[in-house]
């Protein structure tokens, strides 16, 4: 008899079964991928190269309880991200700020006058209804083409004013020469790796793991109080409701004989060629070796869940399984695919602590 079963050995269900096992409950975490980590599985490549299988994850937070928390696991690396965009055949800061525009246009804009230009090309909306009008009302109507329309079409399958305003508003305009693409006050990336990180995680005598492991198959072979689901929502309800829509990525690594192949961690491709953008590990980690691995991001509409589709139909189906998840006894639903919501790290470590803050009240 195990206190508690947890469904994903991802973020949350990994920081959730930690502290249930800290107030000495029995836990058992299944996955039915072959390793532990979810989407932040990194490891070790044919060259030794430290990469992560499933797309770049950058850590950064405000949140001093996330970063403590986390900080029991690991030791940091202090990186923080910058990100170039290639639009018209050259790189250029992305977040937009001061040093973008003076690139683009030749012009001498500073900190103090850069508003100016925003004021003179940006459109006033009296509703944002979009993702394209989250973006011309900032930075109007050549901006928006040149660096996010093909962009979202690429990562979307559509064009962003068919998507939620959402979508874009949670890329910042900048009014500053800051290059960083995260500016929160913790950043970082686990010093020996993601992996490392999730096996000290997990590594509690009150805590037991299967892999290769489908909760479907064997649910009801097991005896447990409550369940902690972290997997898609809809696969939990046989898609009573129907499927919720997600877009998968393909991911081709390649590898050079050469220290670094580009100037920075990630450079996005608005406009060329079919991948939306390629990251390049060593920068991210500060590995030193003779050679370098990059990843080249291909979205696509079918594959592996990543990224929840902000379209009202959407919103409307995932309500329905909400309300069927709230008739539930003993059984919590918490991360992104489990909420079907799109969340930083940091948020997903927040929600899991906050999680067992409201279990241990209800007890």
């Amino acid at each position: 008899m195990f206190d508690y079963l947890i469904v994903g050995a991802g973020l949350s269900g990994s920081v959730c079964a930690r502290l249930l096992a800290e107030k000495g409950e029995k836990v058992l975490v299944i996955d039915k991928r072959n390793h532990i980590g979810g989407n932040c599985y990194d490891y070790y490549d044919d060259y030794g190269v430290l990469v992560h299988k499933y797309g770049p994850h950058i850590f950064h937070t405000e949140n001093k309880r996330v970063w403590d928390f986390l900080s029991r696991f690991t030791d940091w690396y202090k990186y923080q991200h910058r990100v170039l965009s290639f639009v018209d055949g050259r790189l250029v800061p992305m977040p937009i700020n001061v040093d973008t525009i003076n690139e683009l246009y030749g012009t001498n804009y500073t900190s103090e006058n850069i508003s100016s230009f925003y004021d003179k090309i940006k459109i006033n909306l009296e509703t944002i209804n979009n993702s394209k009008d989250s973006v011309i009302s900032q930075v109007g109507e050549e901006l928006y083409e040149k660096f996010f329309k093909n962009y979202t079409k690429k990562q979307w399958g559509i064009y962003p004013e068919e998507l939620d305003k959402e979508v874009t508003s949670r890329i910042p305009i900048r009014f500053n020469r800051d290059g960083r693409y995260f500016t929160n006050k913790y950043q970082g990336m686990p010093l020996h790796g993601y992996t490392r990180l999730f096996e000290k995680m997990l590594d509690h005598k009150n805590i037991k793991i299967m892999l290769n492991t489908n909760f479907k198959e064997i649910k009801e072979e097991l005896s447990y109080k409550k369940l902690i689901y972290t997997a898609p929502i809809d696969e939990f309800f046989d898609y009573l409701y129907g499927k919720l829509q997600y877009r998968s990525l393909d991911f081709v690594m390649e590898n050079y004989t050469k220290e670094f192949y580009q100037e920075v961690g990630t450079v996005n491709y608005p406009n060329d060629y079919d991948f939306t953008r390629i990251t390049e590990f060593k920068h991210l980690t500060g590995q030193v070796s003779n050679s370098t691995t990059i990843m080249k991001e291909y979205s696509k509409a079918e594959g592996e869940p990543y990224y929840p589709v902000p379209k009202k139909e959407n919103k409307e189906i995932y309500s329905k399984y909400l309300n069927e998840s709230k008739k539930l006894d003993n059984t919590y639903f918490i991360g992104r695919l489990a909420n079907y919501k799109y969340s930083n790290m940091d948020v997903v470590v927040y929600e899991a602590l906050n999680l067992i803050d409201k279990i241990e009240r209800e007890i």
